[in-house]
């Protein structure tokens, strides 16, 4: 599902809400993702940004994604939907990625963990964490009981939910591709279902019923640098949501949210994760279902290359989101406003994700390719790529990597006669 496919209204934060304790800066909007539809403010994840938005320096959809993946933490792992007998509770692994490290990405998950403090002290005292380095460690802190040997029993963890909020998500990509680390798969089962295991021979932990969220903070340099191949075909990237962020505005003086009655917004909050505690199955009205009809085909259909696998999971995506916008408006019923939320806040998602791995493809030597093109006016023939890589790419291998990059519509394949009668293959970037 594509933005143009909505109604286009004005985003609901202008840059240019400048007063005199607020400069705007104004980025060079031609490259940066989009503009995120302002469908995806809706209802009390709409009136989250609005309270916090002009009293801080971090980007409304900042904001938006992490209060999101907070409440479908704190509401634990009962709601779901189901699919094909399947049951998806609505873990959401959000990372959020500035262009640099002046994105104000901290400052937005500060902001938004404080106004859920109160609503359950259990929760927030015991429950959020940080330090996501390994596998083990991650299925020890919602570990089953265990029972030892000699007396040493282990009573587990009762209250399965866990906030995982990483600062520095750069490292967790370093840990995730160590040799023999097994952080990749937890991750992994973590957001599919909950069931986590570590086959440890001294001490092995195992986890049912789970219910992990993920936050986690990166430049978009280090996660280039540090997301691996791998990683992203194994399944672990599109298992997240890649938002880009910048800084919205510059406020000398500071916010001052600290100075506001925020009681009426927890109440509200607290009324919301209350009633989600309670729903069990969540489902869609007759018209999200028709829409959702409407819009799955495109959500479902593969695209190659890098792109594509990052994001491969895009209709689970949308459906927690959507969900996760039910159960905020304290409704069990997926309705036409809920899934257009979560279109909108998909489609951004999208839009991040292209803008940060644009020009990419996943394989090392389509990508070589490409950069090459990206700097020849006229083109490449086969001799000039194989110069490009010194005569040690086989013809097999360059081939495979053509037939990627014409995949992604990257590339233009065009026969041309030479002088000799020799027809002349030459690759020119698609337009």
């Amino acid at each position: 599902m594509r933005m143009e496919k909505f109604n286009l209204a004005e985003r609901l934060y202008e840059d240019t809400r400048a007063t005199d304790e607020t400069i705007t800066i104004n980025g060079d909007s031609s490259s940066w993702p989009a503009t995120i539809n302002d469908l995806a403010y809706q209802g009390l994840p709409g009136e989250i940004v609005g309270a916090i938005e002009p009293h801080t320096e971090s980007d409304p959809v900042a904001i938006l994604i992490q209060a999101m993946t907070v409440f479908g933490n704190i509401i634990g792992a009962t709601p779901h939907w189901k699919v094909e007998g399947d049951k998806h509770s609505l873990r959401l692994f959000s990372v959020i990625v500035g262009e640099t490290s002046k994105a104000r990405k901290g400052t937005s998950c500060g902001i938004v963990t404080r106004l859920f403090e109160d609503i359950d002290e259990e929760w927030s005292n015991d429950r959020i964490k940080s330090g996501l380095s390994s596998g083990e460690g991650v299925a020890y802190h919602v570990r089953n009981p265990n029972i030892g040997i000699r007396g040493q029993d282990d009573p587990g963890i009762i209250d399965k939910r866990l906030l995982v909020i990483e600062s520095e998500f750069a490292s967790v990509l370093k840990a995730a591709s160590r040799e023999g680390n097994i952080l990749s798969a937890t991750i992994r089962q973590a957001w599919d279902t909950g069931n986590l295991s570590t086959l440890t021979k001294n001490n092995p932990v195992k986890a049912t019923g789970a219910h992990v969220s993920i936050i986690g903070h990166i430049t978009q340099d280090e996660l280039k640098r540090y997301l691996s191949q791998t990683e992203v075909f194994n399944g672990l990237a599109n298992r997240f949501l890649w938002i880009c962020v910048k800084r919205s505005k510059v406020l000398p003086e500071g916010g001052r949210i600290h100075e506001m009655d925020l009681t009426p917004l927890t109440d509200k909050i607290r009324r919301a994760v209350e009633f989600a505690k309670s729903v069990d199955e969540i489902k869609r009205d007759p018209e999200a279902r028709q829409i959702w009809g409407s819009i799955y085909p495109d959500l479902s259909e593969g695209q190659p290359g890098l792109i594509g696998a990052v994001l491969s999971r895009s209709e689970a995506q949308v459906m927690r989101l959507a969900c996760i916008y039910a159960l905020m408006d304290c409704s069990k019923v997926i309705r036409k406003n809920h899934l257009h939320a979560a279109l909108a806040l998909w489609d951004y998602a999208e839009a991040s994700v292209r803008h940060i791995f644009k020009g990419k493809t996943g394989d090392d030597v389509a990508d070589k390719i490409y950069e090459a093109l990206q700097e020849s006016e006229n083109g490449l023939t086969r001799t000039d790529i194989n110069n490009l890589f010194d005569r040690h790419q086989s013809k097999e291998r360059i081939t495979e990597a053509l037939v990627l990059l014409r995949k992604c519509k990257r590339i233009n394949i065009v026969r041309e006669e030479s002088t000799g009668g020799r027809p002349i293959e030459r690759i020119t970037r698609d337009a």
